[in-house]
């Protein structure tokens, strides 16, 4: 499966040179390891699309709900969090 999600752009930058090899989402959707996800770059402090993309496998993914600190406790209660790592996709 592909999913879209968008990326800040210095979250970004960093898995683009390989520091970065985790997510942290809102598990308000499904994904298993071996999925696609395809990273949309937004313009730093902006919701704006700089056009650039990186395609990652995710590998492995956790479920939490016990994290309040990005999402509010009543999204976190309703959908729990998902860490998953990630490695960028060559072709």
């Amino acid at each position: 499966m592909r999913i879209e999600k968008k990326v800040q752009s210095k979250y970004f930058n960093s898995v683009l040179c390989g520091r970065k090899q985790f997510e942290v989402r809102l598990a308000d959707f499904k994904c298993k390891s071996g999925d696609t996800l395809i990273l949309k770059e937004q313009k730093l402090n902006s919701k704006e699309l700089t056009g650039r993309t990186l395609q990652c496998e995710i590998l492995y993914k956790l479920n939490t709900k016990n994290v309040e600190k990005f999402y509010s406790k009543k999204d976190i209660e309703k959908y729990g969090l998902i860490i998953f790592s990630i490695r960028r996709k060559y072709k």
